[in-house]
């Protein structure tokens, strides 16, 4: 079930997606599609041509809808100190923050349109971890 979406324009192409604190400095992209840590995942985007699309799904065990030919470029689990996940920019302008739940560990799948570069339009769906 889709719960959020955003919009944003990115001057760097790289956007962050995770917890409400800061993203830590030791999360370096370098030449990846996405990396990670236990809070955040920074994805590559097309920078400062289009608006980058970001569409947030809960899996509640239902047909969860996200687009499923986009490609997934990270599948884990991240930290979110108070249930609330945050997407934005690598410089602070934009941000957007939606409760998801609980506190705790978040099963989280980032998929995009176009690996790299060239993506315009992201996917995430969140779960709990199962018991």
């Amino acid at each position: 079930m889709q719960i959020s979406g955003v919009e944003v324009y990115v001057n760097h192409p790289v956007l962050h997606l995770g917890a409400t604190d800061w993203v830590p400095v030791s999360l370096e992209l370098g030449d990846a599609d996405a990396a990670s840590c236990e809070t955040h995942v920074a994805v590559r985007v097309r920078a400062q041509s289009d608006l980058i699309r970001v569409r947030l799904f809960q899996d509640l065990g239902d047909s969860v809808c996200a687009d499923p030919s986009f490609i997934t470029v990270f599948d884990g689990q991240l930290l979110l100190d108070n249930g609330r996940l945050a997407v934005g920019d690598v410089e602070g302008l934009t941000r957007f923050v939606h409760q998801v739940g609980d506190r705790g560990a978040w099963n989280v799948r980032v998929a995009v349109d176009r690996p790299g570069w060239d993506a315009r339009a992201i996917d995430v769906t969140v779960s709990r971890p199962a018991k």
